[in-house]
């Protein structure tokens, strides 16, 4: 199964939510790693592509998000 494509500034839901409750992540780099931000604490988590690849559920690109809010 291929992932959908990934950019940054995207929001991502991950398999699991974060120990905050949040489910949202900004994706602030892409490479070899993801650098990901969560939207509800700020907490900044790195983890390898494939790791990121196999936990990743959804995706909004951010203009999507924001239609969505308002």
């Amino acid at each position: 199964m291929r992932t959908p494509p990934v950019r940054e500034g995207d929001l991502v839901a991950l398999r699991k939510p974060h120990a905050c409750g949040a489910n949202r992540w900004r994706v602030v780099q892409l490479g070899a790693d993801v650098r990901l931000v969560c939207t509800r604490c700020q907490r900044r988590v790195l983890m390898p592509r494939d790791e990121f690849d196999r936990r990743l559920r959804e995706r909004w690109q951010e203009d999507e998000h924001e239609e969505m809010d308002g």
